[in-house]
C-alpha cells in the first residue's frame, strides 16, 4: 500500500531537501502506517504517535548513525525504523523473523542500543560520548528520553555523570506527563508550568505564562543546560532547539512537548495510558479486544482486592504499571493503601521491605524481566531481613512478541537463589488465588509468578486447585515422571496422553511450589525409570535443578526413594542458555519442545536410553546429558 512522501524516504538523508508541507505530509503518512501496522500485529502505538515529527527532526539534524541517536526505551522507535530503511518490511513488525518491536542492531546500522527497559539511554550516552571523546570521534550523541524515564534512578545517575563531565551529550526531554500511567515525580510537577507555558505560547500568548526556575533551575545545578520547552510536533521548532544544543558543545536538555497517541482518536481519548500497547484491532473503528475467560492478571486482581477488604495490613506497590499490572481496581478500591512509586523497581522493593517492617503486608505488582532490575533488593533488603514481601510476578514465561528483553524466563532461577523466599508456580485461576492466601499469610518472603494471557480454568477438567503447599498428582503412571510448574502442566497432562497412545505410562505432578520442592513429589517420582521436567523458564538453575538436587538428596537417605538405589535419571526441559528471539508464543514453545508433543517426545527419547542402557552417570550428569 502506498504511504506518498513517505514511500521516497530510503534513508534519513532523503528528508533533508523535503519542504515543509511536504513534512506535514510525511508525518501522516507515518501516522497511518503506524495505525495500520499496529491495528494488524499489535504493538507499541501510543508512544509512537506521540514522536513522530521528533524523529523527523532528529533525522534532518543529525548525520545519523555518524551521529548516534540512543532511544530510551525504544518502543517509541517505530518512525526511527520506517526513515532508516525498514519501511519495506514494517508489515513484519513483531512477526517471527520480522522486525523487532524495539530498535536492534541486528537489523541497522542506525540503531545503537537494543533497549527497552526505562531510564539507560543516559549511561550509554555517557559511555559512548567518553569512548568518542578518548577516541577523538566527531560524531555527536543524543539521548531520547521520556519524562515516565526520569522517575528512575538511574537516569538521574547519567544525568549527573553527564553533567560532572561536561560531555557534549544532548538529551531530548520527550515530555508526555506520562509513562504507562501519568507520570509520578516531583520533576515532573515542576515541569508542568512550563507546558502550560509553552502551550499559551503556541496559542498566541506572547508572555507564554510565568514559568518558574525549579525545571531548568534542576539541570543548572547538574551542569546541564536547558533549552525549551518547545512543540513536539512543530519540525521547524524542534530543528532550531536542537540545532542550538548541539552547537553549544556542552551537556544539554531539550524539553519537548508532545501529546501521547496524537493523530488517533481513541489512544489521544484514553485515559488509562493512551493506547500504550495494544493487542490487533480494526483500524478504522478502535475497540479493546473482547475476553471470554480472565487473565491470570485479572483472576489476581479480583482476588487482591478481595483479600485487602479482609485484611487491611494489605497494600500495594507498582512501578508505574497499575493498569497493566492488575492493580488499578485495588488502587480504586483503597487509594491510600496504594502505591506507584513511577519506574523505579529497586526503590519498590526495597521500599516493600520498609513497609513489612512497620507492620504492612506488601504486595509488588511486577513484570518478570522488570523484576530482574531490583535482585539485589529481593536478596538483600527482603530476603536477608525474611521479611513478609509478597512478590506478584506477571508475564513470566515466553511472552512473545516483545522478544529477549520481556521474555520473563530468569524469574524461576533467580528468586530460587534467594534463602527463605518460597516461590510458587500456579497453573490455573483457582490455583492463583489460593497461592495468594498461602502467600500473605506467611511471615517470610514469597513470590508467585504467571503467564500472561488466559488463565486455565480447572474447574472443567475436574482437577481443581490445590491445597497450601502441597504438590499435585494429575496422574498416576509407571514408566515416567513427568513433573511440571506453573502453564506448562497443561502441556505436561497433554504429553501424557500421547504417551500413553503409545503404550508408555506416565505420571504427572503439577510442582505448585518451585521453591521448596514437595518431599511426596519427589519420593514418587523416585519410582520411575525416568524423569522428565518441564518449565518455562531457563533450564539451568530452575525448576527442573531444583527436582535434580532433591533425588540426588533423598538417594543419599536409607529408603528415602522406596526401595530404589539411586535416583532415576532426570531430563531437564526448559528454556535454553540464549536470548530467545520474538514471535508466537505457542510456537516459540513447540521449538523449544515444551509443548504435549515435545514433551511426550523427551519422555520417549529418555526411556529409549533407558531401556538400551546407557551410561548416564550420575543424576546430575543426567540432565545436562537430556
Amino acid at each position: 500500500m502506498s504511504a506518498g512522501v513517505l514511500d521516497g524516504i530510503r534513508s534519513p538523508a532523503d528528508l533533508r531537501d523535503l519542504a515543509d508541507n511536504e513534512l506535514d505530509e510525511l508525518a501522516a503518512d507515518i501516522r497511518r502506517v503506524l495505525i495500520d501496522t499496529v491495528a494488524a500485529n499489535g504493538g507499541h502505538l501510543g508512544s509512537n504517535l506521540g514522536a513522530v515529527e521528533l524523529t523527523i527532526a532528529l533525522h534532518r539534524v543529525l548525520d545519523s548513525p555518524t551521529d548516534a541517536i540512543v532511544w530510551d526505551t525504544g518502543h517509541q522507535a517505530y518512525a526511527h525504523k520506517l526513515l532508516t530503511g525498514r519501511r519495506a518490511r514494517f508489515p513484519t513488525l513483531r512477526r517471527a523473523r520480522g522486525l523487532t518491536g524495539y530498535p536492534n542492531r541486528a537489523e541497522s546500522p542506525h540503531d545503537w542500543v537494543e533497549n527497552s527497559h526505562a531510564s539507560t539511554a543516559l549511561s550509554y550516552a555517557y559511555g559512548l560520548a567518553a569512548a568518542r571523546r578518548q577516541a577523538g570521534h566527531a560524531g555527536r550523541v543524543v539521548a531520547v528520553v521520556g519524562d515516565g524515564a526520569l522517575t528512575g534512578g538511574m537516569a538521574y545517575e547519567g544525568l549527573n555523570n553527564i553533567g560532572w563531565r561536561g560531555l557534549p551529550v544532548v538529551v531530548v526531554l520527550n515530555d508526555n506527563g506520562r509513562s504507562y500511567a501519568p507520570t509520578v515525580s516531583r520533576l515532573t510537577e515542576a515541569l508542568s508550568p512550563l507546558r502550560v507555558a509553552g502551550r499559551r505560547a503556541r496559542e498566541g500568548d506572547a508572555e507564554g505564562g510565568d514559568a518558574p526556575p525549579s525545571g531548568p533551575s534542576f539541570f543548572a545545578a547538574l551542569g546541564v543546560d536547558y533549552h525549551g520547552p518547545l512543540d513536539g510536533h512543530d519540525v521547524a521548532a524542534l530543528e532550531s532547539g536542537l540545532r542550538d544544543a548541539l552547537a553549544s558543545g556542552r551537556p544539554a536538555v531539550v524539553h519537548v512537548l508532545t501529546r501521547k497517541g496524537r493523530g488517533f482518536p481513541p489512544a489521544e481519548d484514553d485515559d488509562d495510558k493512551c493506547l500504550h500497547d495494544v493487542a490487533p484491532f480494526r483500524p478504522r473503528r478502535y475497540a479493546p479486544p473482547a475476553r471470554t475467560r480472565p487473565r491470570y492478571t485479572d483472576v489476581f486482581s479480583e482476588a487482591l482486592v478481595r483479600a485487602a477488604a479482609r485484611d487491611p495490613r494489605i497494600v500495594a506497590i507498582t512501578a508505574a504499571m497499575p493498569s497493566s499490572t492488575g492493580l488499578r481496581p485495588f488502587a480504586e478500591a483503597f487509594p491510600d493503601r496504594f502505591f506507584d512509586v513511577g519506574i523505579a523497581e529497586q526503590h519498590a522493593v526495597t521500599a516493600a521491605a520498609g513497609m513489612a517492617m512497620g507492620g504492612l503486608r506488601p504486595v509488588v505488582a511486577i513484570y518478570s524481566s522488570f523484576l530482574t532490575r531490583a535482585l539485589d533488593q529481593v536478596n538483600l533488603d527482603v530476603g536477608l531481613h525474611r521479611l513478609p514481601v509478597v512478590l506478584c510476578v506477571d508475564r513470566a514465561g515466553i511472552t512473545g512478541p516483545d522478544g529477549p528483553s520481556h521474555h520473563g524466563v530468569l524469574d524461576l532461577a533467580l528468586l530460587g537463589r534467594v534463602p527463605g523466599m518460597t516461590v510458587f508456580a500456579p497453573s490455573s485461576g483457582a490455583d492463583l488465588e489460593a497461592m495468594l492466601t498461602e502467600a500473605l499469610a506467611t511471615n517470610a518472603p514469597c513470590a508467585l509468578r504467571w503467564p500472561s494471557g488466559t488463565a486455565r480454568d480447572v474447574g472443567t477438567g475436574g482437577a481443581g486447585a490445590g491445597n497450601g503447599r502441597l504438590a499435585r498428582r494429575l496422574r498416576a503412571g509407571r514408566d515416567v515422571c513427568l513433573v511440571a510448574a506453573g502453564p506448562l502442566v497443561e502441556a505436561a497432562d497433554e504429553a501424557a496422553g500421547l504417551l500413553e497412545d503409545v503404550g508408555v505410562s506416565a505420571t504427572v505432578w503439577d510442582m505448585r511450589l518451585v521453591k521448596p520442592v514437595d518431599d511426596q513429589l519427589v519420593a514418587d517420582a523416585g519410582r520411575h525409570r525416568l524423569v522428565v521436567t518441564v518449565e518455562d523458564g531457563v533450564r539451568e538453575g530452575g525448576a527442573g535443578a531444583r527436582v535434580v538436587d532433591a533425588l540426588g538428596r533423598s538417594a543419599l537417605i536409607p529408603g528415602g526413594l522406596g526401595d530404589r538405589d539411586a535416583a532415576p535419571p532426570v531430563v531437564v526441559l526448559g528454556v535454553p542458555d540464549s536470548y530467545v528471539a520474538h514471535g508466537d508464543p505457542v510456537v516459540i514453545r513447540s521449538e523449544l519442545g515444551l509443548d504435549g508433543i515435545g514433551i511426550a517426545a523427551a519422555a520417549r527419547d529418555g526411556l529409549r536410553r533407558v531401556d538400551r542402557q546407557t551410561e548416564f552417570g550420575d543424576v546430575s550428569r543426567a540432565s545436562a546429558m537430556l
